[in-house]
């Protein structure tokens, strides 16, 4: 027995050495990874596609997938390297080198751009022809390359994309149960020095065709960042559960612009939006469709940055809408910007008091990702993301026509001044300051829900309105869900009950059902 355990244990060893052995032979035979520096690209776009010299930003995606394909990125949780660079008058068909060293500006995500290992990934180029899109690699009209895998073992290290195609706009296949509603808005065309459109689905209830004398009160509802009236596309109508017969419009609006999510706030970076759904699009969509076009029967809803939309639109415009339900809102009250003051001084977006790292997001409570590592991702990507889209709604415009900023992207320090300009889009202190005026227009028209583990950590700005709003004597319903996050809060109950609410206000105006 001794015997046998003596001879395991002498062939246990000698395994152990092969293995090891042949680990450093297959290591010391591997050739080394391929960073980022090892490599240069060319890029040229075609004339066929952009006969004029071009002044803009030039992107290279990377991704461990050829489909779909890198230029759909960054994944806000699970982003790849990127990088980008500003050009002015490149020349159709004249190619561009871009290379670590090799540019005067050269933008990189991670910013340790050096240390990232291109090996087997796929690269993919594209060129933002088109200023007015929020998006880069899919926005309308932006140009964009085959995808080419780089191979650490080629001899050539130098890779050459050639944009050779563009974006297409995505189109809006109407049914008979949901049309899509597209004008000129003068005031925002005055705005921007250009025709400027607005847009929305309607979604029309299921007796629109069989009853042509009945008016219907309308739900407007708000997508979140990155959502569009795309989401209002059906092909059956909605269907009702009320015993009262209630039916209602549905409205989705596109809250799109250059700059991100525009929040329907009127702005010095994004123009009058809320001024030009109220006195534009409504009174179009009035009087195309069979509405009832009053307050009573006017309704919003939205989620995420559509749930402060949403309650925006309510405070901001106290007449013009019957009431908000406006679910897992964005900041309400700055002074907890997703756990930060910005009225404090000696704020830091990327660390706390304690030089902990922010967190951004959570997951069961473990944060997944960080504000640094966000802001860098967005830095490389220019404008168009959530972060640079709160500082266009609610910065003043600087000398070079861009928002200001309201924290520095190297330090993170926040920029009290800036951040006191941001007053006026606090909703919390517009009630406070405003309420003498306010709180009798306002009265069972507010109703506000968060999950108290919110994804984006906006539970702790809502928890402050709620307070606010209870000693102002508010009868606002601002409710806080224990253990529901950005996704979970939404269950099928909270959704029924938001309708049955609606019912229920539409119904103390109109009792028989409509004017």
């Amino acid at each position: 027995m001794a015997n046998s355990r003596r001879f395991l244990r002498r062939s246990a060893k000698t395994l152990l050495f092969f293995f090891a052995w042949l680990l450093f032979f297959y290591l010391s035979d591997r050739p080394a990874p391929a960073a980022a520096s090892d490599f240069a690209f060319e890029v040229s776009f075609d004339k066929a596609i952009h006969d004029k010299p071009f002044t803009g930003r030039v992107y290279l995606f990377f991704s461990k997938r050829e489909a779909p394909a890198p230029r759909f990125g960054p994944n806000w949780f699970r982003p790849e390297p990127f990088l980008s660079t500003q050009v002015k008058d490149w020349q159709p068909g004249t190619p561009l080198r871009i290379a670590p060293g090799d540019l005067e500006e050269l933008r990189t995500f991670p910013k340790s751009f050096d240390e990232v290992s291109l090996d087997g990934l796929y690269a993919q180029a594209v060129v933002r022809f088109n200023p007015h899109e929020r998006e880069v690699g899919q926005g309308a009209g932006n140009g964009f390359s085959n995808v080419v895998r780089v191979d650490p073992q080629a001899p050539a290290k130098t890779l050459r994309l050639r944009v050779d195609q563009l974006a297409e706009p995505p189109k809006f296949k109407e049914s008979k149960w949901s049309k899509e509603v597209v004008m000129r808005s003068p005031l925002l065309s005055d705005f921007y020095g250009r025709d400027v459109e607005m847009k929305a689905a309607v979604i029309l209830p299921a007796s629109y065709y069989d009853e042509p004398q009945r008016r219907y009160p309308v739900i407007y509802q708000i997508p979140g960042f990155g959502g569009t009236h795309f989401h209002g596309r059906r092909s059956k109508p909605v269907a009702e559960k009320n015993e009262e017969g209630v039916e209602f419009m549905r409205v989705m609006l596109d809250p799109n612009c250059p700059r991100g999510h525009h929040v329907f706030a009127d702005s010095a970076n994004n123009g009058p939006v809320g001024q030009a759904l109220t006195e534009e699009l409504i009174p179009h969509i009035d009087d195309e469709f069979r509405t009832i076009p009053q307050p009573a029967a006017r309704f919003l809803t939205g989620h995420s940055s559509g749930g402060w939309s949403s309650l925006w639109l309510q405070v901001a415009y106290p007449d013009f809408f019957g009431g908000t339900w406006s679910t897992a809102p964005d900041p309400v009250d700055f002074r907890d910007f997703q756990q930060i003051d910005l009225y404090s001084d000696g704020e830091n977006m990327y660390v706390d008091q304690d030089g902990q790292k922010r967190p951004l997001a959570r997951i069961n409570n473990q944060p997944v990702l960080w504000y640094q590592d966000f802001a860098d991702m967005e830095w490389a990507l220019d404008y168009g993301g959530q972060l640079h889209s709160f500082e266009a709604v609610f910065s003043p415009r600087g000398k070079d026509g861009s928002p200001l900023s309201v924290w520095d992207r190297e330090t993170g320090a926040v920029d009290t001044e800036v951040a006191k300009t941001w007053e006026k889009y606090d909703i919390r202190l517009i009630l406070e300051q405003n309420w003498q005026t306010l709180g009798p227009k306002l009265a069972g028209k507010i109703h506000v829900f968060m999950g108290d583990e919110d994804t984006f950590y906006l539970d702790g700005a809502t928890v402050l309105l709620k307070e606010a709003l209870s000693k102002l004597g508010s009868d606002a319903v601002v409710e806080i869900y224990p253990g529901k996050n950005h996704s979970s809060l939404m269950t099928p109950e909270l959704m029924a009950r938001i309708r049955s609410e609606m019912v229920a206000a539409f119904l103390r105006e109109y009792p028989l059902g409509g004017p």
